[in-house]
């Protein structure tokens, strides 16, 4: 059994029962294949609270909620407020019902990206295989790094856990694995601050007795599928043949099936796009008339606009999301002349979006995003024929060089206003 000492980093042949012999500390890792995995799953623990209580010192041992209004959801919870069954997507009545005490913060993105940007910078030094997932979680393929480390990727991760926790202030869990499927399952093993190691060979007997949810993919709906048919364990999924699972499954049924034994054959990906990005909001109390809810859709789309920039991507098309007051959830969606980040051109396409919509009915959510995603290098050019673009785009700059040097309430337009 090989073992690596996650406070001085010693690594071993064999493990060190009583302690490591260099340094006395505890955070031993012990594992057969500890030395020869190459595949880490990265995942921030309690990300948006973390960078809360980092910044808030005071509020260390208190109960965190990230989220907003009583009718909102929990964006994130601290693992104090996790003890009292506070999750995120939870409503926030619900979770303060659960937590009375919690202390509740409003969602600061533009914090947690700078956040998630500095670990980033970190994944890139230890390998160029990093494929972000997430905000707060990547994926990284560390095969071929030893020479260039001078160590086997386990202590070169635990030396970089180490190195988010002192200079971003968040802690990380880290999952080795032969795939990406179990370095994700060994990421959640261990919360926080875990870094959990799951082999080849034991990969089927792990998964085995753990309940179908458990397999990234297999949501409540394909859960109660399974269970109707008496498949409430992983195992029980393992033992079908690639005729029988698409006899029950259909042809998603046999690639389901290798999941439940541990097989992946995905690799990492480090150009791997993403696929959207939105904005949305959950109203205080219902609205029904298009003028309020036009308010709420222009601030959505500066900021959408201010996410696409921060990602140096541009909208060429978008997305208009709304729940109605029963909770029926409506998604319409439109392309765009020409890609923009300018929020008046996305909020154009979304207004003439939401007038169809706004017939009477009551909504408690919306939203826009944009999809498809295509480079910012591509977007708002103009030319001989279109001058106002230029116009436009140099404007929306002068704000936006205000509201960074001056923060976001000090410039804004007049449809944001009642």
């Amino acid at each position: 059994m090989a073992a690596l000492c996650r406070d001085c980093l010693l690594t071993d042949a064999a493990a060190f029962p009583a302690g490591c012999p260099r340094c006395g500390g505890h955070r031993i890792v012990v594992h057969d294949e500890l030395l020869s995995l190459t595949i880490a799953h990265v995942d921030c623990d309690a990300f948006y609270a973390s960078v809360e209580k980092r910044d808030r010192p005071e509020l260390a041992s208190k109960p965190v909620i990230v989220g907003g209004g009583t009718r909102g959801v929990v964006a994130a919870s601290c693992y104090i407020a996790r003890m009292y069954g506070v999750r995120s997507a939870m409503p926030m009545f619900k979770a303060l019902k659960a937590c009375p005490d919690a202390v509740v913060i409003k969602p600061d993105f533009a914090k947690y990206s700078a956040a998630s940007r500095q670990i980033r910078g970190l994944m890139a030094a230890l390998t160029p295989l990093v494929q972000p997932l997430s905000i707060d979680e990547a994926v990284l393929d560390m095969a071929g790094t030893e020479a260039l480390h001078g160590a086997p990727p386990a202590p070169v991760l635990a030396r970089f856990a180490g190195e988010v926790e002192a200079q971003v202030g968040v802690t990380i869990s880290v999952g080795l694995a032969a795939n990406r499927l179990m370095a994700k399952i060994a990421a959640g093993r261990d919360k926080p601050r875990g870094f959990a190691v799951i082999g080849a060979a034991e990969a089927a007997g792990l998964l085995a007795p753990e309940p179908v949810r458990l397999l990234p993919g297999i949501g409540p709906t394909l859960a109660r599928k399974l269970e109707t048919m008496g498949m409430t364990r992983l195992g029980h999924l393992q033992v079908l043949s690639d005729k029988e699972a698409f006899r029950k499954l259909g042809e998603d049924g046999p690639g389901l099936v290798r999941r439940s034994r541990g097989e992946d054959s995905r690799r990492v990906d480090p150009g791997r796009e993403t696929k959207s990005v939105s904005a949305e909001t959950t109203f205080d109390a219902d609205l029904t008339a298009i003028g309020d809810l036009e308010r709420h859709l222009w601030r959505l789309a500066e900021k959408l606009a201010r996410r696409l920039r921060e990602q140096d991507l541009a909208a060429g098309g978008v997305v208009l999301k709304l729940k109605t007051a029963g909770f029926v959830t409506r998604t319409r969606a439109g392309r765009l002349p020409s890609p923009t980040v300018l929020p008046d051109r996305l909020f154009a396409l979304a207004r003439a979006l939401l007038a169809r919509e706004a017939t009477g009915a009551a909504f408690r959510l919306i939203g826009i995003g944009a999809s498809p995603l295509v480079p910012r290098s591509e977007a708002d050019r103009g030319d001989l024929a279109d001058t106002e673009t230029p116009r436009m785009a140099a404007a929306q700059a002068a704000i936006d060089a205000l509201r960074d040097r001056f923060g976001s309430a000090a410039i804004g337009r007049g449809r944001s206003l009642r």
